[in-house]
């Protein structure tokens, strides 16, 4: 696979530093029930990194201390890691809100029938990937069957009360687009799917969140492979927004992957820009001082260009006034 960091380091990405600290984004490892194309984290089926007890513990503890107010569970696919459901409930326990990013297939998987009921008995928060609502542009980018599983699981959801009204239960869809473009505007597109989804298959959902493609990781290196990368580093240059600048999500989300290291953000962790301490080393959540955070340097390349094109990207969607 195609490193691309060396393309993105040489940049005049403007300088940004960090406010209050909102979001602990947390990665419980790179295994996932699926392989797909845009993937920025390359997480697959045949991956073996899993956040362990004691780095979950480490997780719950900084949550006490911190006066975080939002857990955000990513991976690979997060509920596959065996201390899942102990970390959702020590964060529901102790007054934090927690969103599970989940590829809806694995609500699917044999094993995983526990799953959905979890999550909505623990008021957890979904943010569903579903990049788009036509089965054939689902299974070209995710797999063969993606689509029909991914309804599957939406139904399963929409069954316990997610993305149905007065329910309390969050259900947001995530789209990204299915090659080197930017995504589509995020209200205009949420009318589609909210048409597409209910007239053909009777689901609901709270939000959708449109959210560009990385220049990193299995996505980066296809650009690269197809002679693609400048190309598409351009369209996010000529996109910029400066506005977009003041509500970036690394100004108030920690990222942390699953050994434990610190990040300004997932792009950031997954390029391996990780926090470091004042020997050089890199920084673990165990020992870090909430305190210390509010106007911290953030670390940017040009990658940072996909969260500020256009509308804007971050993990709860488009960043623009309007959008």
């Amino acid at each position: 696979m195609h490193a691309t960091l060396p393309l993105l380091r040489d940049t005049d990405f403007p300088s940004l530093a960090r406010d209050r600290l909102t979001t602990l984004q947390v990665n419980l490892g790179y295994l996932c029930n699926q392989s797909c194309l845009h993937c920025h984290v390359n997480a697959g089926p045949g991956r073996k990194e899993q956040m362990d007890a004691e780095t979950v513990d480490a997780v719950l503890a900084f949550l006490r201390r911190s006066g975080v107010s939002h857990l955000d569970l990513t991976g690979g696919a997060p509920e596959m890691n065996p201390h899942f459901r102990r970390l959702v409930e020590g964060a529901v326990d102790v007054g934090v809100a927690v969103t599970d990013r989940c590829n809806l297939t694995v609500l699917t998987e044999p094993g995983f029938d526990w799953l959905a009921p979890f999550l909505a008995g623990q008021g957890v928060d979904v943010v569903a990937s579903l990049p788009c609502y036509l089965e054939e542009n689902v299974d070209g980018q995710r797999g063969e069957g993606v689509f029909a599983r991914s309804i599957e699981g939406l139904r399963q959801l929409n069954a316990l009360g997610y993305g149905r009204e007065g329910s309390g239960l969050c259900l947001n869809l995530m789209f990204n687009p299915t090659g080197p473009v930017l995504p589509p505007p995020q209200c205009r597109l949420e009318a589609d799917y909210r048409v597409a989804l209910r007239d053909r298959y009777g689901i609901e959902f709270t939000r959708l969140f449109v959210l560009a493609n990385m220049p990193i990781q299995r996505f980066g290196s296809t650009l690269v492979s197809r002679g693609q990368f400048d190309d598409y580093m351009a369209l996010l240059r000529s996109a910029h927004q400066p506005a977009n600048l003041e509500t970036v999500m690394c100004r108030s989300l920690l990222s942390v992957d699953w050994q434990g290291y610190l990040y300004d953000c997932d792009f950031n962790q997954m390029l391996g820009l990780a926090w470091r301490d004042s020997d050089g080393r890199r920084q673990r959540l165990a020992t870090l001082n909430p305190g210390d955070l509010e106007g911290r340097k953030i670390a940017v390349a040009d990658h940072c260009y996909g969260c500020t094109a256009g509308q804007g990207s971050s993990c709860g969607g488009a960043i623009a006034a309007g959008e």
